[in-house]
């Protein structure tokens, strides 16, 4: 249910700059700052966290379309944007 086209183009965005990618779906917070640590420190560990975020962001994005509940927080993932898929929710419920 995923738009192909946005999820391929953050992905090959990803796979040269992974902080961007993560700033395209999780927004300047925690999870971007965390990425720009792990890219400095190593190339790959940047690239592993970027795409375990996209990947949580994607699949939390088909289950709220779906309109299936979200269980438990992913764990490591800062971004309330992350968390909810890109859905968001208003009010205090």
């Amino acid at each position: 249910m995923t738009n192909p086209v946005s999820a391929l183009l953050v992905v090959i965005i990803t796979i040269f700059l992974p902080p961007v990618g993560v700033f395209m779906i999780a927004g300047c917070g925690a999870d971007l700052f965390f990425n720009i640590c792990l890219t400095i420190l190593g190339y790959f560990p940047g690239h592993i966290h970027a795409f375990y975020l996209e990947y949580i962001y994607f699949e939390r994005r088909d289950q709220s379309r779906l309109g299936a509940p979200i269980q438990k927080r992913a764990p490591g993932v800062y971004s309330e944007n992350v968390q909810n898929g890109g859905h968001t929710t208003y009010g205090t419920v």
